[in-house]
């Protein structure tokens, strides 16, 4: 009796996905891809929160190995231009917000 999965994957586990990748946790294309599309949202609006989210996310895909390396890295420059952006206009407006 077997209690926990095999340490290795079978020919026979391959044959149902289409590439062969494991999915779950580790398929980190799609965290590339929200880095990216949250860094650009982030330099129009909510950068506060949008930037932090994309750095961690861009981060986390990075570590974990993605395919996406450039979408990942375009993600991670446009999260830390999302701080920068706000501190820019926090420092012109002396506030602790800016607003267009």
């Amino acid at each position: 009796m077997q209690l926990t999965a095999p340490a290795h994957r079978t020919a026979d586990t391959d044959r149902g996905t289409r590439t062969g990748r494991r999915t779950g946790i580790h398929d980190t294309d799609g965290m590339a891809v929200a880095s990216f599309v949250l860094g650009l949202l982030g330099l129009l609006v909510l950068n506060v929160f949008l930037g932090p989210v994309a750095i961690a996310l861009a981060g986390i895909a990075l570590w974990r190995g993605t395919a996406r390396r450039g979408r990942a890295l375009l993600g991670l420059g446009l999260g830390v231009a999302d701080l920068l952006v706000l501190v820019a206009f926090m420092s012109a407006d002396s506030t602790l917000s800016w607003s267009l």
